[in-house]
């Protein structure tokens, strides 16, 4: 049977330090709920900070993201949106 997808990207696993953030903040079930393809992008954009400081600013941005709902990546994300009693 042929191949039919469309996109083949490295698959990037997730870093001690991500996974610790992520349940620190408390929204290791919002990136879960996320789309593989989200998930797989962030850990690639975080992987690939060259400086400590960048890398701990895109973690913050990502846990931030995923707190508020409804952004990803700096974008509109509207499957994401948090309904107004979800949130804490």
């Amino acid at each position: 049977m042929a191949d039919t997808s469309r996109l083949h990207r490295p698959r990037y696993p997730m870093p001690d330090d991500v996974r610790t953030a992520l349940s620190d903040e408390g929204v290791l079930k919002a990136y879960d709920e996320r789309p593989a393809y989200q998930q797989n992008d962030y850990i690639g954009w975080i992987e690939k900070a060259k400086q400590p400081a960048t890398r701990q600013k895109r973690i913050d941005q990502m846990v931030d993201e995923l707190r508020e709902g409804g952004v990803y990546m700096g974008m509109a994300h509207k499957p994401s949106t948090k309904t107004p009693h979800a949130r804490r």
